[in-house]
This record gives C-alpha cells, sequence and structure tokens, in this order.
C-alpha cells in the first residue's frame, strides 16, 4: 500500500489536524492493516477482545469499584480468600477444582494435606472445611485440623466420621488470610 486517503464528513465543519510532535528524532506510526476506529489516551472508551499487559499497569482501584464487586458494604476491612479447592477425598484423591492449590497429599485414611501452588506470608491463615460424609452414614461427620501444625506452604486436615477417620467423596477447603 503506498497512498493515504482521507475521506472528510460533508456534514462536518470543523478542521481535521494532523499535528507532528516537537522531535529531534524520527519516529514510525504503524498503522494495523485493518479496519477499525483509533482509541485515544484522553478519551472513555470500552475496550473489547484486548489483553493488557498486568505489568504496564499503574495506580490504584478506587476502594469504592472494589467493594462494589464484592457486593461488600460498611467499613469494616475485606480479606481475600488466598486458596480454595474442592476434591474428591475417596479412592485416588483427585482434584476437582481449586485456586492456588498445587495437589492434595493423601496420607492416608481421611488425612489430607493441601499444598498452596504459591505459599502464605505465614502460617498464620484462617481456613474453613467441609466434606460430604461417606455414603450410608448418619452419624457426626466434621473436617479438622490435624496433629500437624499449619505451615506457610501446606495445610493438613483430618475427616472423621462416628469418631474414626474417613474418606469423604466430597472436601471444600478455603483459606483465608
Amino acid at each position: 500500500m503506498s497512498k493515504i486517503a482521507l475521506t472528510p464528513n460533508n456534514s462536518g465543519t470543523g478542521t481535521f489536524t494532523i499535528a507532528a510532535p516537537n522531535s529531534n528524532t524520527d519516529r514510525t506510526l504503524t498503522l494495523p492493516d485493518a479496519t477499525g476506529t483509533v482509541v485515544l489516551a484522553d478519551a472513555t472508551q470500552t475496550l473489547t477482545n484486548k489483553s493488557i499487559d498486568a505489568g504496564q499497569l499503574t495506580g490504584s482501584v478506587a476502594a469504592a469499584r472494589i467493594t462494589g464487586a464484592l457486593n461488600a458494604s460498611g467499613s469494616a476491612p475485606i480479606y481475600a480468600c488466598r486458596a480454595w479447592v474442592n476434591f474428591n477425598g475417596t479412592g485416588t484423591v483427585a482434584i476437582r477444582a481449586s485456586g492456588n492449590v498445587s495437589s492434595i497429599t493423601d496420607n492416608g485414611v481421611g488425612d489430607y494435606t493441601v499444598n498452596f501452588t504459591t505459599a502464605m506470608q505465614d502460617a498464620n491463615y484462617c481456613w474453613s472445611a467441609s466434606g460430604q460424609q461417606p455414603a450410608g452414614s448418619t452419624s457426626t461427620a466434621v473436617i479438622g485440623s490435624s496433629s500437624a501444625a499449619p505451615t506457610a506452604s501446606a495445610l493438613r486436615l483430618l475427616a472423621v466420621n462416628a469418631g474414626a477417620a474417613a474418606d469423604f467423596p466430597h472436601v471444600c477447603v478455603a483459606i483465608f488470610r
């Protein structure tokens, strides 16, 4: 392509000006081989199907935007779930879905270790777990901490049904810090 065509809008009365910067350095503006609209830095525009390199973002997000996105209200601080997992605790232990959990270690009947992909800053986090009792059980079931203290990189849990360790078909764990 070797030509540039400017087509005026016959109903407009203003003048469209393309201005060069005051520079002693050669600059090249390369336009894509596509039809579309140019996005301007000083205009409010909605981008669709675009990616932004997170390393290029600067500044801060208004707290109101975050609380609104989380449906949170009031002045209490907001703390995020730093890791979560939903896994099958029977037979071959397998993760169904997770966030910041690299694997589950099966330490024996009802004894599981949740391993974090990225470690917590320390072991002073709060965790919550729940699970589905083994089939046919009508006894009280609970998931608690094992005798091993939590670490920044893992949390060991013990699932108990009717007073004895038991494998649970569904185990869900969330870690907050």
